[in-house]
């Protein structure tokens, strides 16, 4: 499993345009081949901080999802939502393992 964990922090004024630009992302990529998951999840004490949580079978199928039509939409139409640079931080996968 390939995980990529990124963090967000978007200008306070553009919270809720943020949160459905990401819903259509979710939405999209979940139904992509090799998504095991795409959580967006908002944190509770500091609005405007999101991370997104994406796994992907392999590291391949994380690099196919950059390049549809519905992942360069929201990148385009994020961009300046964001108040600094979003960190993308990749992981592999151990547990739960394939045969588990």
């Amino acid at each position: 499993m390939y995980v990529t964990i990124v963090h967000i922090s978007v200008k306070p004024e553009k919270i809720a345009d943020f949160k459905d630009a990401c819903r259509l992302n979710h939405e999209n990529s979940v139904q992509e081949p090799g998504n095991l998951r795409f959580d967006v999840l908002q944190s509770t004490d500091e609005p405007t901080k999101f991370v997104l949580y994406e796994a992907y079978n392999t590291q391949q199928d994380a690099a196919a999802h950059k390049q549809t039509a519905h992942y360069l939409n929201w990148r385009e139409t994020v961009a300046s939502w964001m108040a600094e640079p979003r960190q993308g931080i990749t992981y592999c996968g151990l547990y739960p393992a394939e045969n588990d």
